[in-house]
């Protein structure tokens, strides 16, 4: 009772993953390439404090606190 050989053997899979790797790369330096994930526009940011700091307290701030209650 011998079991079959795989077809797939660690050599392929190494190959096929430096192939995949390979393309990636190339698809990341093609110009005109667009990111796949991008900043949110700097619009969308809240402004820095004036006097430094940057703590806010929000809803889900108070929901935090509220259930690390003992």
């Amino acid at each position: 009772m011998s079991q079959p050989k795989s077809a797939l053997s660690r050599r392929t899979l190494f190959a096929g993953a430096a192939t995949v790797g390979a393309a990636a790369a190339a698809v990341a330096l093609l110009p005109g390439a667009v990111p796949a994930l991008s900043a949110p526009p700097a619009a969308a940011l809240n402004p820095p404090p004036e006097r430094g700091g940057g703590y806010q307290l929000t809803e889900r701030v108070k929901q935090y606190y509220k259930s690390t209650l003992v």
